[in-house]
C-alpha cells in the first residue's frame, strides 16, 4: 500500500510539474499588462498621444485606446470616422461637435461617435484638455498621428 500510495503521489507531482512547464512555455499573444506602447508628441508639446492599446500589445485589431492632451486654444477639423470613437475626459474641457451638434464636456464626461458621423474637437480651457479615447475596431484609430514624432514605451 505504501509504494502505492509513493507512485500516484509521484506521478501525479510528475503531471503537475509539466503541467507547469506547458503553461510557462505558452505564449498568451497579447501583453497581460502593459505601460503603453508607444507616444507621439508634436514639436513643443502642443499635441500628445500616448497609445495605450494597439496590436503590439493586444495581439489584435480589436480596439485601440491612447491617452491624448490637446493644448489651450485647439480647434480641429471636422472628420469622419469609420470605426466607434469614444472619448473619456480626464481633464480640461473638451469640445466634441458631432453632426453639427456642440458639446464641451469636462472631467468624467463621455463623447460618442458613430462610423459616418463627421465630427470635430476643441479645447475651452486655460490647461490642456486629456481624454482616454477607445477607438473599436482598432485598426483606424488616430491615422493622424503618423507624421509625428514617436519614441517607444519602454516594457
Amino acid at each position: 500500500m505504501k509504494i502505492k500510495t509513493i507512485l500516484v503521489t509521484f506521478g501525479l507531482t510528475a503531471l503537475l510539474l509539466a503541467g507547469g512547464v506547458l503553461a510557462q512555455e505558452e505564449k498568451p499573444g497579447y501583453d497581460y499588462t502593459t505601460k503603453g506602447t508607444r507616444i507621439f508628441e508634436a514639436p513643443g508639446g502642443t499635441f500628445m498621444a500616448k497609445i495605450l492599446v494597439e496590436a503590439a500589445n493586444l495581439g489584435s485589431e480589436d480596439v485601440k485606446i491612447a491617452e491624448l492632451t490637446f493644448p489651450p486654444g485647439y480647434a480641429g477639423s471636422g472628420h469622419l470616422h469609420g470605426a466607434i470613437e469614444i472619448f473619456y475626459v480626464l481633464s480640461g474641457r473638451f469640445g466634441h461637435t458631432v453632426n453639427g451638434v456642440d458639446a464641451i464636456l469636462g472631467p468624467g464626461e463621455v463623447g460618442i461617435v458613430k462610423p459616418g458621423d463627421t465630427v470635430s474637437h476643441s479645447v475651452h480651457s486655460k490647461e490642456p484638455a486629456t481624454v482616454l479615447t477607445i477607438w473599436v475596431p482598432g485598426g483606424e484609430g488616430a491615422p493622424g498621428f503618423a507624421g509625428l514624432p514617436e519614441r517607444a514605451i519602454e516594457k
